[in-house]
């Protein structure tokens, strides 16, 4: 099948190159030619485990090439969009610019037959209205929400845990939902579910997965908050909820909370365009999921500020992660940088180190210190904060070999990640939060 991906963001670079490496013949469209350059040369512009093995293979086999004109989408005969959908500057909603005018571009290209699939997050209701504008083209559009996690977003696109197509009543939405069906005929041979819906429904999707998600982290961090007021443990809790199998322990971490480039934006849009249906009462709650995880953050620092005894001014503190997940260089809105930087405006000497982020950071927060070796970070250190769960700190870090190279054995575990009792055993003052 032939495909153009329209946008190669962190989803179009990955859904170009995964499609691609599915067999199909793929072009790649976007307007930054120094993406073009690096993805067109098989280089990942981002972190993301597998892409730049997929990428090669893709442009050595002949099944996938980047441009920059849309004119090179013309005769695919599916359309993807995949641009970004950021939070509007000074509000909530989802700023539609970049969708609209990808769709603008693609109109004078576009076939009587053609699909157009869109798998940007939008707010309900975007998808009708872009429908109406590729109608007189006689083109069809659908909606496939992409449902990626950083650091798997090669794994779930070609291996999906389910496959959303909402498309248009009649015998022109059943066509659609068929071609899709052949786009990822590996996972629907797998017996990956395949849903066919609405639009409207298929854009609820997205954000109503979202929401879910966020409430869910939210809301161990807020017993987090509780437990630490009562003096209990909030992991022994979350363990003891996990066994509910209508609860389950996935995501019943507690920390300093989620970040990066869609939860944050998408729950605040989900909310807003609830509002502008008249129905913002339904999802209120989801303004007091966003403050109990912005409040993570202060906890975090405060829990450094006690450990000190509030004695921060040139105390050298080794923060362990800037990007806001790990296997992923992403420091969009990273709780682990924002906690970085409350640190250092303490007046606190702050040594950040990261696997994949530190240039990202670095270019962000040059006020900074920054290390890419853990070790240098750690050394002299009065005080460690684990702020971004990679493998590096929470298994491959023992408390002995960190207790050799700083100067106080202080460790603020900001993900619940470490094994407290071993960390004590060492002498260090562990404090995790929501922990005894």
């Amino acid at each position: 099948m032939r495909m153009s991906v329209i946008g190669c963001g962190y989803l179009g670079a990955v859904h170009a190159a995964a499609m691609a490496s599915l067999g199909h013949d793929v072009v790649g469209i976007d307007v930054d030619e120094t993406r073009i350059a690096m993805l067109s040369r098989g280089e990942a512009p981002f972190f993301e485990p597998r892409l730049g093995e997929l990428l090669a293979e893709g442009i050595a086999s002949g099944r996938l090439r980047f441009r920059t004109e849309m004119a090179d989408a013309a005769g695919a005969d599916v359309h993807f969009l995949a641009v970004g959908t950021p939070q509007l500057p000074g509000g909530h909603a989802a700023d539609l610019r970049f969708v609209d005018a990808a769709v603008d571009a693609l109109l004078p290209h576009l076939r009587a037959g053609d699909i157009v699939a869109g798998k940007s997050t939008v707010p309900v209701g975007t998808a009708a209205a872009l429908a109406r504008r590729i109608e007189p083209a006689g083109a069809t559009l659908v909606w496939n929400p992409e449902f990626l996690r950083e650091g798997w977003a090669v794994h779930d696109t070609i291996s999906p845990d389910r496959i959303v197509v909402g498309v248009p009543d009649g015998e022109e939405g059943a066509r659609a939902a068929d071609l899709l069906r052949d786009a990822y005929r590996p996972a629907v041979e797998a017996e990956t579910p395949f849903l066919v819906t609405d639009l409207a429904t298929a854009e609820l999707v997205k954000g109503a997965a979202n929401a879910f998600l966020a409430t869910k982290i939210s809301f161990i961090n807020a017993m987090a908050e509780i437990a630490d007021a009562a003096g209990a443990d909030v992991a022994l809790l979350a363990d003891a909820l996990g066994h509910d199998t209508r609860i389950g322990r996935r995501y019943l971490g507690s920390g300093i909370g989620f970040g990066g480039g869609c939860l944050p934006k998408d729950i605040r849009a989900f909310a807003a365009r609830a509002e502008e249906l008249g129905r913002g009462e339904a999802v209120g709650f989801l303004r007091e999921v966003d403050a109990i995880n912005l409040r993570r953050r202060d906890r975090a620092v405060q829990l450094v500020i006690d450990a000190l005894d509030g004695q921060l001014f040139g105390r050298r503190i080794a923060v362990l992660g800037a990007a806001f997940k790990p296997f992923s260089d992403d420091i969009r809105d990273s709780p682990a940088l924002d906690v970085a930087v409350r640190l250092r405006g303490l007046g606190a000497d702050v040594v950040v180190t990261d696997p994949a982020a530190i240039d990202n950071a670095a270019a962000a927060h040059p006020q900074l210190g920054f290390a890419r070796d853990r070790d240098e970070a750690l050394r002299d250190a009065d005080a460690v904060v684990i702020v971004t769960e990679w493998d590096e700190y929470r298994r491959e870090l023992s408390p002995a070999h960190a207790g050799a190279l700083v100067r106080r054995r202080i460790v603020v575990d900001g993900r619940n990640c470490l094994d407290a009792a071993a960390w004590r055993a060492q002498g260090w003052n562990y404090r995790g939060m929501g922990r005894r």
